[in-house]
């Protein structure tokens, strides 16, 4: 007579291992982005700048999103009394990289080629993205200026620096800036520009900085970010100012409390 065999303890485990597999991928989706990961942000449909889904309610637009209200060490801040340190000088070891401008219909950024980065306190923290906040989104004794320059970077454990440069009207056009202001795409989208660009000619020539510790001025806020911001404005004319404010009028955090953190000044001679 011929008996059927019964499924043994592996057959079966093997197929709740491949069908949870199966369901896993289902559930997961697709993964963010390199430049999405590395600075945690939430994509922008989920909250704006303004009204119901502005900044004073992103912390109860999701759950993720709590410590942007909850949380005590959160950026930006107003920088008013500042102690003075002869800090470290950053090291700046910045290469040219492909120009693609995106609008990501919260801001203007450009994803950063590979090899690029800073030394801050004998760690190196490497460049992935940089973008643009109009107005500034810190200010300095209550003042805003009229946009603000964020370079993102990453250290090998995943924690995150942020090089902040202050801009502010001149009288006459960045030459610098011109390949990415010129070819600013007005809706969400990417326009590739048939240039190279480095990132250190945007930067002042004095690169003393004020440091502390905060977090993404953005969803979902995660703290524990070294801002690292230069000390020095740089100028734009009024011209390059209205190409990005056209387009975003608003995107920009309000300061947030200090919360008696520390905010160093580099009072070294810079470079």
């Amino acid at each position: 007579m011929h008996h059927s065999r019964k499924p043994t303890f592996f057959a079966i485990s093997f197929v709740v291992i491949v069908m949870n597999g199966l369901l896993f991928l289902a559930v997961a989706g697709p993964t963010r982005t390199g430049a999405q990961a590395a600075t945690g942000t939430a994509q922008a449909e989920t909250w704006t700048y303004e009204g119901a889904t502005g900044p004073q309610h992103w912390g109860d637009l999701d759950p993720k999103f709590a410590v942007c209200s909850k949380g005590r060490a959160q950026s930006p801040i107003d920088i008013a009394a500042p102690q003075g340190v002869n800090l470290t000088d950053l090291t700046f070891n910045y290469s040219p990289t492909a120009l693609n401008v995106i609008n990501t219909g919260e801001t203007i950024r450009i994803n950063y080629d590979a090899g690029s980065s800073i030394v801050y306190n004998e760690i190196t923290y490497n460049l992935v993205q940089f973008h643009f906040h109009h107005p500034s989104e810190h200010t300095i004794n209550g003042k805003a200026f009229d946009l603000e320059l964020h370079l993102v970077h990453q250290d090998s454990a995943g924690n995150l620096a942020v090089v902040g440069v202050l801009i502010t009207k001149g009288k006459a056009d960045n030459p610098a800036y011109a390949s990415i202001f010129d070819n600013l795409p007005a809706q969400a989208g990417t326009k590739a520009v048939p240039t190279k660009l480095n990132v250190d000619d945007l930067l002042p020539k004095d690169r003393r900085y004020y440091t502390y510790l905060g977090s993404l001025t953005t969803p979902p806020c995660t703290q524990g970010v070294r801002w690292l911001l230069l000390t020095t404005p740089i100028e734009l004319s009024q011209k390059q100012i209205d190409t990005f404010s056209t387009i975003f009028h608003l995107n920009a955090r309000p300061v947030q409390p200090l919360n008696n953190r520390d905010v160093l000044q580099d009072t070294t001679s810079g470079k």
